[in-house]
């Protein structure tokens, strides 16, 4: 099995995949958001050094990203990975290129969500969530609405909207991923490591083809 790295826009189900992929697999999900929090929580100098950055508004810096995500590599030693939310940029790309020449980590594909724009709003803004489970569901897509309208499945609780979940903020957030995003996608392409799957399909004809990459078999064709 070959690491992976995910890049994906808002709504494509990322984080469905590298779920079920850790279950089937026994992948290692890295996420950055995580490493920084973890770090941050074990009271350590460093971490206390990220939390007075986080704190005042400022962005961490692509260095101690990189501090961390070469702990953890080194850590979990050749269990396969999935990397999640770097890079974001053609910068952090390069600054993980050379990392994965120091680590000597070449078995890996970059694997790309793709997903029309009107459906992730569609999925994004009719997500509604249970307020005592956090069970979640969508309003547009018929295998994915409750039972019964605002009420949860699971425990009979209601469901609401998430407040971050609006047209607005979707569109920015959407539009801001893909101005940083298409570089950095051009320059895997060039390494012959960049694998694309349509995302606009349901969670398990995604999966199928993300199982069908990580055996060999070109999806993209």
């Amino acid at each position: 099995m070959m690491n992976i790295i995910f890049i994906a826009p808002p709504a494509a189900g990322k984080g469905t995949q590298s779920s079920l992929l850790e279950e089937k697999y026994e992948y290692k999900h890295i996420s950055t958001g995580d490493l920084l929090r973890n770090e941050i929580n074990k009271k350590s100098d460093f971490g206390n050094e990220i939390e007075s950055i986080i704190s005042k508004g400022e962005l961490v810096s692509d260095d101690i990203i990189t501090k961390l995500l070469k702990n953890e590599l080194e850590n979990i030693k050749h269990q396969k990975f999935i990397l999640d939310g770097y890079p974001r940029n053609l910068r952090q790309a390069e600054i993980l290129n050379e990392l994965f020449n120091e680590l000597n980590i070449e078995n890996y594909v970059t694997i790309y969500l793709s997903l029309d724009n009107e459906i992730a709003m569609k999925r994004a803004l009719g997500r509604v969530v249970c307020t005592k489970c956090g069970a979640s569901y969508n309003k547009y897509f018929q295998n994915l609405m409750p039972k019964e309208n605002g009420i949860c499945d699971k425990c009979r609780s209601e469901l609401v909207v998430r407040t971050d979940d609006n047209e607005e903020t979707f569109k920015n957030r959407f539009d801001t991923f893909l101005n940083a995003t298409n570089p950095v996608l051009d320059f895997y392409k060039e390494k012959n490591k960049l694998s694309i799957v349509d995302a606009n399909q349901n969670t398990e004809e995604i999966f199928k083809n993300i199982e069908e990459i990580l055996a060999g078999e070109d999806v993209n064709n």
